[in-house]
């Protein structure tokens, strides 16, 4: 590594071990909770529709229905890790101690989105180890799933970063979260395929950069998605690198951070 990036990532292991810290010493909580809550999804929506949905050929609705509840926890829980963490730091006052740390822009950014990576890998492993039992799964291709995985993860925990910077007071943040996470979330084919919806519909779906996470991710179940799981990388990828950009940029500017 370059004298520059080194520079630049100084300090980002030691704030990237305190962010996995704080999630981890209340794991019942940021992790346990959102396992249950994937569970009594499963339990409720795989009871219901098992005998009534149809998806994919020689897949069960159940075993539909498992990738999607993992994914969607990654999601959920890589926004909520970031995000709760600075509008905490901000709300107590101990958010001083890092802006008077000698630390970059990039390592504020590496250090965040990195736990809330792991919080989002950790609760999504967590969801899979108790459905999976429900359902009969097989890793058609792995590497798909460790690429939407992480992609989806590291997305969502810089949209967090951004909601966080971007969020005075918790309702706030809680007005983020419950007005473009959750229905992003929600309508990204979870719990249904796209293909199952009016015309108008499945192209408003194609939209929700949401949607092409769940089904690449889906994909490396199954061998078998709603699109192409290149143009679902395609889709994810761009959307990662463009809200990167705007999370460094605010960063760097230092935006709500230093008044």
């Amino acid at each position: 590594m370059s004298a520059v990036a080194s520079s630049r990532l100084a300090g980002a292991g030691t704030l990237f071990r305190k962010e996995v810290l704080r999630f981890w010493k209340v794991s019942f909580q940021t992790v346990a909770a959102p396992v249950l809550t994937a569970l009594l999804y499963l339990l409720i929506f795989g009871h219901v529709l098992e005998d009534h949905v149809k998806v994919y050929d020689a897949v069960s609705y159940t075993s539909f229905l498992v990738p999607g509840l993992v994914m969607m926890s990654v999601l959920q829980n890589a926004f909520a890790n970031s995000s709760s963490s600075l509008i905490q730091s901000k709300i107590t006052g101990n958010l001083v101690f890092l802006l008077v740390a000698p630390l970059s822009h990039w390592a504020w950014f590496v250090a965040y989105v990195g736990a809330s990576v792991v919080r989002g890998l950790v609760v999504g492993a967590g969801v899979l180890a108790v459905t999976a039992g429900f359902a009969h799964l097989r890793l058609a291709e792995p590497l798909w799933v460790l690429a939407f995985a992480l992609l989806g993860a590291g997305m969502l925990g810089t949209l967090g970063l951004i909601a966080g910077l971007w969020a005075e007071k918790f309702d706030q943040l809680a007005a983020f979260q419950n007005f473009i996470i959750m229905p992003m979330t929600f309508l990204s084919g979870v719990f249904y395929s796209v293909h199952s919806l009016p015309g108008v519909w499945q192209q408003v779906s194609h939209l929700n950069p949401f949607f092409y996470m769940i089904d690449g991710f889906r994909h490396g179940f199954f061998g078998v998605s709603d699109v192409s799981p290149w143009t679902s990388l395609a889709v994810v990828g761009t959307s990662f690198v463009v809200v990167a950009a705007i999370a460094l940029r605010l960063l760097a500017s230092g935006y709500k951070l230093r008044h």
